[in-house]
């Protein structure tokens, strides 16, 4: 990896990354770079978030992405997606639960109140009041399309295939692989279920460790870390499995 002076790292010369930001909580931006198209992978928390990804790409001399594919709903991944540029793709899943997200009320008595009944979590609520001093400019859209089966796309000189399924940590995630990389993007998918406990629901660790060992890839991309081998990632959530 190489970190470019637009403050992208370079993970080859497909494919690049906007390291994310423990502070506000912001996730790692992924950015595919084909001969026709180009593809980001997860919109960010705010504008802000969205606005620094799009600087970073034109001071490299990449052309905005035609589209953005979501991983998964929460805010950290989304509350920028009225910011990008092209359309956005995610689960069905993922969909549905930001559109009831889009009529949640922004203040102090609604957030703690979602607390109170689980609806979202403090950790959520914390960091969204760092990055967004005035609650008021929160603005949160739906994505535009629906990937509802494993689909392969070609940008011109890479393919990426779509791969809609459940993950440990939510239940919409949506998974990008990039075979010609031997990279998986999966940003936060292999974490624990926050909504529902901070330990690992077994049965769905098992089928995602499954999942894993079945795709041919070296590199585990994940949202609020640097990149990992295979290897170490499986390492690791043996362990867990094993707790």
């Amino acid at each position: 990896m190489e970190m470019l002076e637009s403050g992208l790292i370079r993970m080859s010369d497909r494919l690049y990354v906007l390291p994310y930001e423990e502070k506000t909580d912001r996730p790692n931006l992924y950015y595919v770079k084909g001969d026709r198209y180009s593809v980001a992978v997860d919109a960010g928390n705010s504008k802000a978030h969205v606005e620094k990804f799009y600087r970073a790409l034109k001071e490299s001399g990449f052309p905005l992405p035609d589209c953005t594919f979501i991983s998964h709903w929460h805010w950290d991944h989304t509350f920028g997606l009225h910011a990008i540029h092209g359309l956005s793709y995610s689960t069905k899943l993922t969909q549905d639960k930001l559109k009831e997200v889009m009529k949640w009320q922004w203040n102090e008595e609604a957030m703690l109140r979602r607390e109170e009944t689980g609806e979202d979590i403090p950790f959520c609520n914390e960091h969204i009041r760092m990055e967004y001093p005035d609650l008021k400019e929160i603005t949160v859209t739906a994505t535009d399309r629906i990937v509802s089966e494993p689909v392969s796309l070609d940008l011109g000189g890479i393919a990426v295939d779509l791969i809609p399924r459940d993950s440990t940590h939510s239940r919409d995630s949506l998974f990008v692989y990039l075979p010609s990389e031997r990279t998986l993007i999966l940003q936060d998918a292999d974490c624990e279920d926050f909504y529902h406990g901070t330990v690992y629901d077994q049965d769905r660790l098992k089928d995602m460790i499954a999942f894993f060992e079945s795709l041919d890839y070296d590199y585990h991309c994940l949202g609020h870390a640097l990149p990992e081998t295979k290897k170490e990632a499986l390492k690791r959530l043996y362990q867990c499995k094993n707790e």
